[in-house]
């Protein structure tokens, strides 16, 4: 491995000053470096040739950040925490302080992670997601009706805050806040979960990896599309949304266990 870059939160002094120092340490032993900020997509897409490994220092938001930059170059991602939850990411901040140049000479393996890509047949542009495609209300508070067609069968309508569709990636965020259930981090299959149902079934279900769904907007209030929670473009009355699994995935550098998932899922979520 020669070329890693580094990709921070702007907004956390502690994320531009722990780049600063890992990015001293791996050139002392002997690797290239370049730094970025997560948030100028651009100025660190143009910086990706030749880079075989990108450090995420943030957290879950930072990773998502990075996953969309890194989109369609299959580099891996290696996440350092210093958000809250840090679900995806592998190592602390005084982890990868300590031992970062020692664990690039170790034996790590790669974690494929599923996408979703959405597409909307109005303005026909398609985007990717890591964690969750996700139509729901603007900023009027009121209700919106979601119809539901899954592989060309009409499923049901829902009358509710927002409909959303999940990675296993994603059943750890705002899916579980609604009542979703936690799927295994390496599986691709699609969770659609109902938020805040008002009408309609207001239960989760788990579709397999090659499911089209097909969801459609009621509103006379303008609705929102929201990609990962980043991309966030308004729906209109009567819009559609396709959503399939995406032709990419997001890969991640790990070192800890396959199995740690289920402890690192009890200590972020109940203090185990």
């Amino acid at each position: 491995m020669k070329i890693i870059g580094i990709l921070y939160h702007p907004k956390l002094d502690e994320a531009r000053k722990l780049s600063d120092r890992l990015a001293k340490s791996l050139r002392s032993s002997g690797y290239s470096v370049w730094i970025g900020s997560a948030w100028e997509e651009q100025a660190a897409k143009n910086q990706l040739n030749d880079s075989e490994l990108i450090l995420s220092i943030g957290g879950d938001g930072t990773i998502l950040r990075t996953a969309r930059i890194v989109l369609s170059h299959s580099i891996p991602i290696l996440g350092i925490n210093l958000g809250r939850l840090g679900f995806m990411t592998e190592l602390s901040a005084g982890e990868a302080e300590h031992r970062l140049p020692a664990l690039l000479s170790e034996q790590g393996w790669i974690d494929e992670r599923a996408m979703l890509q959405a597409s909307s047949t109005r303005s026909g542009h398609t985007f990717h997601a890591l964690n969750d495609v996700v139509i729901g209300r603007g900023a009027v508070a009121r209700a919106i009706n979601v119809d539901v067609n899954i592989d060309g069968v009409d499923f049901t309508s829902h009358r509710v805050d927002a409909v959303i569709l999940a990675t296993a990636t994603g059943s750890t965020a705002y899916a579980l806040a609604a009542g979703g259930p936690v799927l295994y981090p390496e599986s691709h299959n699609i969770l659609l979960q109902p938020a805040a149902t008002h009408l309609g079934l207001g239960y989760g279900l788990v579709l397999p990896a090659t499911t089209t769904i097909k969801l459609t907007l009621h509103t006379y209030y303008p609705g929102l599309l929201s990609i990962d929670g980043q991309d966030n473009p308004p729906l209109e009355d009567s819009e559609q949304i396709e959503v399939k699994q995406s032709p990419f995935q997001t890969r991640f550098l790990r070192f800890k266990p396959r199995q740690s998932f289920y402890s690192t899922l009890a200590q972020r979520l109940v203090g185990k």
